[in-house]
């Protein structure tokens, strides 16, 4: 038996932070994990940004749930779950994951949570382990499970690496450069062929 394991931003929805900075016209907000490899280093410049221009939990909620799915993406996800098990392994939290899962009709999803103080800031995050996507995907190896991931940024090579195949999807230019022996998708179609093809 295998499972399909899933990046969220970038594969199947539009980055949160990318849409939060596009609302407030924080430019810094679009830093993502392609920028910054480090997610720690990563969410403490978010939390700064947030802090030093007032924006609360409720302003980044409000954002997420504006969003929609990625053109294609409900479609490439039924289509898969009829082929695989399928988990969403996110660096995102499910303060904000909840409404987009929704309307991808709501996979198994394993992502952070925020720390939300009294007065609606959010004041840090938990991380549900440390290098979450590797240990993830070790999990269900130990289950006797082979995994097919797919991911776009650096957050998600520990995933690819850990994986019996490892699959980039849609990534920037400098992720396919620093890691070119990973096979690229560059749409859903291709996507397709590539998780047949491991099946």
């Amino acid at each position: 038996m295998k499972i399909a394991c899933l990046d969220f931003e970038g594969v199947l929805v539009p980055e949160i932070w990318v849409n939060l900075a596009e609302q407030t016209n924080i430019e810094e907000l679009r830093v993502t994990t392609r920028d910054i490899a480090d997610y720690d280093e990563l969410m403490r410049f978010r939390l700064d940004l947030m802090a030093k221009h007032g924006l609360s939990y409720e302003d980044l909620n409000k954002a997420a749930e504006k969003l929609e799915p990625l053109p294609g993406a409900l479609e490439f996800l039924v289509w898969l779950r009829s082929r695989y098990q399928v988990a969403i392994i996110s660096d995102t939290f499910y303060e904000l994951a909840g409404p987009l899962l929704s309307k991808l009709h709501n996979p198994m999803t394993l992502c952070h949570r925020l720390t939300v103080g009294s007065d609606g800031n959010i004041i840090g995050y938990r991380l549900r382990q440390v290098d979450p996507k590797r240990h993830c995907v070790k999990a269900f190896q130990s289950l006797g499970y082979e995994i097919v991931a797919a991911g776009d940024s650096y957050n998600d090579i520990s995933m690819l690496e850990q994986a019996e195949n490892g699959i980039l999807f849609q990534p920037s230019e400098k992720v396919v450069n620093d890691f070119p022996d990973f096979p690229v998708a560059l749409n859903y179609e291709e996507l397709k062929v590539m998780y047949t093809e491991s099946m």
